[in-house]
């Protein structure tokens, strides 16, 4: 009788998790942000050649990791906070991913050997925020739910901003048609309304469905039916697979876990979707690291330090400039909270999955992907070895002001 041998894959799989296991144990005595810790072990192993080379496909991220990703963080979304600094969500998500792509598009296509179309592809690969160590350490901190809840909304929609931005950018260059604005406006309209719309009934539906339930298995199951079918519902109908996957969250986690769930299956599914988003989050922090050969990173240092310099200079316009303008009615964002924004503006696989999605035989591909591989490196490493410090020494200062008026 023949015996069934583990798979590369398997063997791989347990590899990673057993590194993620033994880096998550290592920063209990260092000054260092978890996923931050991951990167640099991916990093080391792809320097010393520790692993075979894993390839990290825009299936993996786009189909498996990033419907658990979205939905987890919207199930956890406050619905009343969500509203509260709703005018902020949307001003970041909107006005500020767009302004980030043409600005990225126009300085990369400025300074480098970029066409300007390539350059605005850049910008809109590395527009979507992903402030996971952020939330990391925010877990660990006494901080206002509302500012929590601002982070997490704007790194969710701005997601589907940028991935339609993407979409429809990529279609023009590889069709060599540039509609005309009012068709563009519509598009992209469309494809957002068309998304939220198959999140809220997948999420209603699902919500429905679980009230015939009362077995906390069956109740979890539902949930994974309703994140990775919402995604892939909207995906075949050509709307925002992100936007749906999140709406259907936000109705699940607000809506169908309070009237159709007992206390024991909440905290069931709870568990289930945290340590999901945990093991995502590790294995692709530790694949980020992998991916990028340091080698390439140094032949084009000058490319990627302006790739990271017009992200950096979006990010400060966009979170400073407007003001009193960025408050919302329920929620206002002081100079501190700012602060914290402008460095939670963190770029992550997202980028790196729509980078690899570019066509093979598109032009400036492998130069695009190292750019947009570099700038992701960066970003995180960059703000996220000193976040720690910087956010405490923010919070404390808040906090100070806060005893003082209510004194």
């Amino acid at each position: 009788m023949e015996t069934l041998q583990p798979t590369n894959s398997l063997n791989i799989l347990m590899v990673l998790l057993i590194v993620a296991s033994s880096v998550g144990f290592v920063v209990r005595f260092i000054k260092m942000p978890y996923p931050i810790a991951l990167v640099i072990a991916g990093l080391a192993i792809s320097a010393f050649n520790l692993l075979p080379h894993i390839k990290m496909t825009p299936e993996i991220i786009m189909v498996i990791y990033l419907p658990a990703l979205l939905f987890e963080a919207s199930w956890n979304i406050d619905i009343k906070q969500l509203f509260a600094s709703l005018k902020t969500s949307i001003y970041l998500a909107t006005i500020g991913v767009l302004f980030s792509i043409f600005f990225c598009g126009w300085m990369v296509g400025t300074f480098t050997a970029f066409n300007f179309m390539q350059a605005l592809l850049f910008g809109a690969m590395i527009s979507a925020t992903d402030p996971i160590t952020v939330m990391a350490l925010f877990r660990n901190s006494k901080v206002d739910p509302g500012l929590v809840t601002l982070l997490e909304a704007e790194s969710l929609f701005n997601d589907g901003t940028a991935v339609v931005c993407y979409q429809m950018l990529l279609a023009m260059i590889i069709s060599q048609v540039v509609p005309s604005p009012g068709t563009v406006i519509l598009n992209f309209i469309t494809t957002v309304i068309g998304g939220s719309a198959v999140g809220l009934l997948v999420g209603f539906l699902g919500s429905r469905a679980i009230k015939y339930f009362d077995d906390h298995l069956m109740e979890t199951t539902l949930t994974v039916i309703v994140a990775y079918g919402s995604y892939l519902v909207a995906n075949h109908l050509q709307v925002s697979a992100v936007l749906a996957t999140i709406c259907a969250g936000i109705v699940v986690g607000n809506y169908g876990s309070r009237t159709a769930m007992n206390e024991k299956t909440r905290l069931a599914v709870d568990a289930f979707w945290e340590y999901a988003a945990f093991i995502v989050n590790s294995i692709v922090f530790l694949l980020i690291g992998l991916q990028i050969p340091l080698q390439l990173l140094a032949q084009n240092a000058l490319l990627i330090t302006v790739g990271l310099g017009a992200v950096f200079l979006a990010r400060i316009v966009i979170i400073y400039v407007p003001g009193p303008l960025l408050n919302s009615r329920n929620f206002s964002v002081p100079l501190n909270y700012r602060h914290i924004l402008f460095a939670g503006g963190m770029r992550g696989s997202l980028s790196m999955a729509l980078a690899l999605s570019l066509p093979v035989n598109l032009p400036g591909r492998e130069t695009l992907v190292v750019l947009t591989f570099g700038v992701v490196l960066l970003s995180l490493l960059i703000p996220g070895v000193f976040f720690d410090a910087i956010m405490k020494n923010l919070l404390i200062e808040s906090q100070s002001k806060s005893e003082g008026q209510t004194a």
